[in-house]
């Protein structure tokens, strides 16, 4: 499999990775990820096909996070200011610590890090419903989800649901798998699409509702969030998604 190193096999990116934001590590592995089926549905072009392998199959050797969850770790240490390792700072940073975290469907390798939270939460989709999330408004601080919302019937009542249940000031980290070079499509109406594994099969979880391209971020200003930043490793391959729950504020005399 071999290790791999930034820049090869001519990818289009203006970053490198030479440390995990998880662990700190600094060895990489490659593997394809999407089959032909997958890339005829999608009608991936021999480029996007490149960077959506890239995108999930690059992964570090020392803690096995592929390149989406190590750019969800990357936004998570950014936007709380943090120097170090995601695992440094779920570990030891006392303000850190003390905020509810709700993790919907296993981020990968994240998950365990996440577990050195005292206030850790992972429910799963689809017996979790993210249209209707069964808990309190303004219950937690932070909710992450990787590559979950596509398979969501109405995605944007997702966003909304996600903002409801933050506190004000509070934090959404997520991934979508998307084609940059394109608009977002749903695929009501055209034939079954299954993400997962090849050998995963027609399984109801995996089949994708949405085809996110690059206008993604609209639905997150249509859900109410108004501060929406990304964060990139590799770019195209791995975008992560970090909104703020921040109330507008009345305009004085109107």
């Amino acid at each position: 499999m071999g290790t791999h190193e930034p820049g090869e096999n001519g990818e289009d990116s203006r970053f490198s990775l030479t440390e995990c934001p998880v662990c700190g590590g600094g060895r990489f592995h490659q593997q394809p990820v999407l089959w032909p089926e997958l890339i005829s549905e999608w009608q991936l072009a021999p480029e996007k096909v490149q960077y959506i392998d890239q995108q999930q199959g690059l992964a570090c050797l020392d803690c096995g996070n592929n390149l989406r969850a190590m750019t969800l770790a990357a936004a998570m240490n950014a936007t709380f200011a943090h120097s170090g390792t995601l695992r440094e700072l779920c570990r030891s940073n006392v303000l850190f610590r003390a905020l509810r975290l709700l993790e919907i469907n296993s981020a990968g390798e994240l998950t365990s890090v996440f577990g050195l939270l005292p206030h850790h939460s992972l429910v799963a989709f689809p017996e979790f419903d993210m249209q209707r999330m069964n808990l309190p408004d303004e219950s937690v601080e932070i909710v992450v989800h990787s590559d979950t919302l596509e398979h969501i019937p109405d995605p944007l009542q997702a966003l909304r649901e996600c903002r409801r249940v933050l506190k004000e000031g509070g934090h959404l980290f997520y991934t979508v798998p998307m084609v940059v070079g394109r608009l977002t499509r749903s695929r009501t109406g055209l034939s079954p699409s299954y993400h997962g594994t090849r050998a995963a099969g027609a399984v109801d979880d995996y089949r994708v509702q949405t085809e996110y391209g690059a206008d993604f971020w609209c639905e997150l200003f249509s859900a109410g969030f108004r501060n929406v930043s990304l964060h990139s490793l590799l770019f195209p391959a791995s975008v992560a998604i970090h909104a703020q729950k921040v109330r507008a504020r009345r305009k004085a005399g109107f």
